[in-house]
Formats: structure tokens, sequence, C-alpha cells
């Protein structure tokens, strides 16, 4: 005869059991969740408070279309005095502002390492990104600069200052298209300018006779000038194409014999010219001529890159000039409550069914008794 053990099964809790035992730990998940906001709400007063101000900055318009269509008649120099470069776009601007120079020049400014408490630069500056915010809107295309701080004052006065240390960067730099132009022309200019007094220099030097006006060194002139012109822009074309190709380019390849080509004419034209005093006096006299064709052209383009870089309206106009700003950023009180009420509210709500799921399959106790061991045998009291 054979004797079989009845072990008590525990039913399947259902979603009515489940229900009745979050009813039942209903006062300790509400109870619990709502002391520990308060107390979250309590400590966030010995935070000290962060004041936010803001200021709204309009990057500077395209260039017109004028100054694009004048530098064609440079040929390739124009790719080099930015004329093919298209606008700087929002994020090099939010870039700009978010620099180590502009970093630092802000720290020095507002002696920064004595608000922050900080003696390495390094860490000056993360503490000023930390509390600085560059943003630019995609729609509108308005740079927003926000700058926190626990004094209200000082953030406005910061706002204030990214202000002006960004336009300062962004004039030394050139960022802007008619910038470029105007920093290329201005060498330029001041390139050919030297050449141009020293060929004048040269030709005064050489002397007119009567046989050299006989040759009207116009003439003599006109097709050398062309040639050399020639030259000087596929050179410059073949710089262009070096920077963006490789030289075994089929691009680079056919400009480069171009270049060889002209200057091999250009070679042949000079060894043409007589040697005597007046073939002297000519190649002086086309050579100035070369200088000065080059010194008007680009005195002419200088001029134009500077129009439209007025035109630009000094770089950004400020649209919301920072304020003092009469209520804090953060703490948010009431963000932190809520957040911590709801956060410590599903703990317990998880705690609650966590117990009742081991209460339903610890039929004898047994899961218990082993829970209650562990901490003993942790410690060695087992």
């Amino acid at each position: 005869m054979s004797m079989e053990l009845d072990v008590p099964q525990q039913p399947h809790a259902g979603a009515m059991d489940w229900l009745l035992e979050v009813a039942r730990g209903a006062r300790l998940i509400v109870g619990g969740g709502l002391c520990a906001g308060a107390l979250a709400v309590g400590l966030s007063y010995l935070v000290t408070p962060t004041f936010t101000s803001t200021t709204v900055l309009l990057p500077p318009a395209q260039a017109s279309g004028g100054a694009q269509a004048a530098l064609a008649s440079l040929g390739a120099l124009a790719n080099l005095a930015g004329g093919g470069a298209a606008r700087a776009p929002l994020d090099q601007y939010v870039a700009l502002a978010m620099s180590t120079r502009v970093a630092d020049r802000m720290i020095e400014r507002f002696k920064l390492h004595e608000v922050y408490d900080e003696t390495l630069r390094l860490d000056v500056r993360k503490q000023f990104w930390k509390n600085l915010r560059v943003g630019a809107g995609r729609r509108d295309g308005l740079i927003t600069i926000e700058v926190d701080d626990h004094d209200p004052k000082r953030a406005a006065d910061m706002a204030a200052g990214m202000v002006d240390e960004f336009r300062r960067v962004a004039a030394e730099i050139a960022v802007t298209e008619a910038q470029q132009r105007r920093v290329f022309f201005e060498d330029r200019v001041r390139e050919t300018e030297q050449k141009l007094e020293a060929a004048q220099k040269a030709l005064q030097d050489s002397g007119v006779s009567a046989n050299s006006l006989k040759a009207e060194p116009r003439v003599a002139v006109e097709a050398y000038a062309k040639l050399r012109a020639e030259l000087t822009n596929a050179q410059v074309r073949l710089q262009g194409l070096l920077a963006t190709f490789a030289a075994q380019a089929p691009e680079v390849v056919q400009q480069r014999a171009l270049v060889g080509e002209l200057a091999g004419q250009l070679r042949q034209l000079e060894s043409q010219a007589p040697k005597t005093e007046d073939g002297a006096y000519l190649s002086r006299y086309r050579e100035f001529k070369y200088q000065e064709a080059l010194f008007e052209q680009f005195s002419r383009q200088l001029e134009l890159a500077r129009i439209d870089e007025g035109r630009e309206g000094g770089l950004v106009q400020v649209v919301d000039v920072a304020q003092v700003p009469e209520k804090k950023s953060r703490p948010g009180r009431a963000k932190i409550g809520i957040g911590v009420s709801v956060a410590t509210g599903l703990f317990l709500l998880l705690w609650v069914m966590l117990r009742f799921q081991l209460r339903s399959r610890d039929v004898d106790g047994s899961i218990r008794a082993k829970l209650k061991a562990i901490w003993p045998a942790v410690w060695g009291r087992a």
C-alpha cells in the first residue's frame, strides 16, 4: 500500500489577484512617492539658483550677385578669391561662438577663474562651455545664445559680452564670402602695387629715345601683355586644381600642359625682343603696363568686395538684447518634486509586484528562508 503526500498547490495568480495586491499597497506606493517628492523639493532649496540670460542674433546676409558677376572677368582667380565658395552656414557661426578663442577672451574679460574657482584654464573653459548654449534656427536663420550664471546681472553681462567677442573674432578671421574676397584682393593689390612701383622706376631710369618713340611701344606690348595674362590665369587655375585633385588627375595634367605651352610661347616672344637700348625700354614698358593693368583690375575687385562687406551690416545684428533675468531657470522645484514622486512611486509599485510574485511561488517558505540566510552567509555567520 503506497502513501502519496498531498502537497498543497498555490493556484495561479490572476489579474484580479494582482489588482488586489496593488490596491493593498496603494498607501505605500502613493505615500512613499509623495514623501520622496516633498523631501526632494526641500533639498532643492539648498541648491544655489541659476539664472539664464538670452540674446538673439541675425547673421549676415548673402553677398549680392553683382560682385559675383564681376569676378567672372578674373577667370580662375575668382576661385582663389572665394568667388566659388558658398555662404558660411549657420553651423559655422555656432562653432565660431563656441570656439576656444572666444572662450579665452570671455574668461579674461569676466575673470572666470575666480568665478568658477578653477586654476587651470582648461577646467575654466569646460565650466564656461557647460554654462553656454548656442543654437541656430533652421527656419528663421537666427542664432540664439544663452548664458547661465548664479548672478543674474553677470549672466546678462556675459550674454552681451558674447556678442562683442563673437563679432571681433568673426571680423578677424573673415567668415563671409565678401570678407574672404576683400582679404584676398587686399593682398593682391598690395603685392601688385609694389611691383608696379618697381616697374615704373625701372621705366623712368631707362630713358626715352627717338627710336623708341618710333617703335609704337603700345603695339609691341599688346601681344605680350595678353599672353602673359593668359599664363597667369592658367597658373592660378592649376593651383586651384591641385588643391582639389591629385597630381595625376586628367584635369591637372591637361592644365599643366597648357601652362607649359603658354610659358613656351612667352619665352619665345621674349627671345625675339631686341637687345638694344630700345629693346630694354620696350621690355620695361610692357612690364609696367602689365602691372598697371593688374593693379587696376585688382583695385576694382577690392572696392566691390568692400561694398558687399559693408552691405552685410557689420557681420551680425542683435535682434534681442540680453536682459537681466528676473526668475531663476534652475532648479525647477515643481519638476523635481513631480519627477521624484513618479520615480519613487514606480519603484514601490515594482517592489509590491515582486513581493507578491515571490509569495505566490514560495508555498512552503523555502525561498524566504534562503533569502534570510544570505546576509549571515556574507558575514560568515552561517
